[in-house]
């Protein structure tokens, strides 16, 4: 199952999910046509929260639609319950989590990349501010504080559909309710400062900078969709590719992780309570912009595409402020 938020109307949010050729049930406006709508959470957070009794009442509004006859059909897609893929505004599948945790450095080959920075005994993290949060198809807006070095990174995404606190490896992905897709842009501007000092304290100054250049609004697009967990039979065996103007700049298996998914939900749940709807990045693959010779940053124009199997296609253009 691939569920979404859609913009419906000016500030409004609906759930939907991917049914029949590639369209979107939209399942809140289907309430007022189908009782049986109203079972599902009209939140992605509430949703994801539900565990299997919010997904059979979505399987049954899925079942519902397929058994309708031709007529019933284009009546939905008339009144926008049912929409074409290109024809919908897509939100960030989770418009509001309480969370959202990205987590840097875990992919082997990237640290070779990156001047050959060795791997850290923990998985090293940052919290990212909501008004980063994109959605897919949105323009990711150049900063004019700092335009010139904006980079990529796609990253798979996975999704918390429990609260959660201290759970082991063991229990891990019990916790964990779907997977989606983000990319960390990111202004370099301070990773040259960074790798150039000399002393600690000017390396802290420089990280912090870097990590305060990922933070920018639009930074953080996500989606399309959330792929339920029984989908995805192996979330680290999965085909990962970025491409910038239809040129392949990533291309990757999930396999190269260096803290596998349970690792990372042991790790942090220690310290973090995880909510339902809480996204956590995974880390990003080699061939990001900063770490090519010649460097390669995108710029108002281009589009920028994350594809990961399984789950989709997250594409975003590069507009100026």
């Amino acid at each position: 199952m691939k569920l979404a938020t859609i913009e419906r109307g000016e500030n409004h949010a609906h759930v939907a999910v991917v049914v029949g050729d590639n369209e979107l049930l939209d399942l809140v406006a289907l309430r007022g046509v189908m009782p049986e709508a109203e079972a599902v959470p009209a939140e992605m957070r509430d949703l994801m929260g539900g565990g299997d009794g919010a997904l059979a009442a979505v399987q049954t509004c899925i079942d519902r639609v397929a058994a309708m006859t031709d007529d019933e059909r284009n009546s939905l897609r008339q009144s926008d319950i049912l929409q074409a893929w290109d024809s919908v505004s897509f939100l960030p599948p989770v418009p509001n989590p309480t969370m959202i945790l990205s987590v840097g450095m875990n992919y082997h080959a990237h640290l070779k990349e990156m001047q050959n920075s060795p791997a850290l005994p923990y998985p090293p993290a940052f919290l990212m501010t909501h008004p980063a949060l994109n959605g897919h198809g949105k323009p990711i807006i150049a900063p004019p504080q700092c335009p010139d070095m904006i980079d990529y990174e796609g990253e798979l995404c996975f999704v918390f559909g429990r609260s959660c606190h201290n759970a082991s490896e063991a229990d891990a992905m019990d916790y964990v309710a779907g997977y989606t897709i983000a990319n960390d842009v990111s202004a370099r501007d301070w990773v040259g400062p960074f790798f150039a000092a000399e002393k600690p304290f000017e390396a802290i100054s420089a990280w912090d900078r870097n990590l305060l250049g990922k933070q920018l609004p639009t930074f953080c697009p996500c989606g399309p969709v959330i792929t339920t967990k029984d989908e995805i039979a192996d979330p680290h065996n999965l085909q990962m590719t970025t491409r910038l103007n239809g040129e392949v700049m990533q291309s990757s298996k999930t396999d190269d992780l260096i803290f596998n998914l349970p690792q990372i939900i042991a790790y942090f749940s220690q310290w973090y309570r995880f909510s339902p709807g809480d996204i956590v990045t995974t880390g990003s693959p080699p061939g990001v912009g900063a770490g090519r010779k010649p460097p390669v940053f995108m710029k108002p124009g281009d589009v920028v595409e994350v594809e990961i199997e399984g789950i989709g296609s997250l594409s975003n253009p590069i507009s100026a402020a």
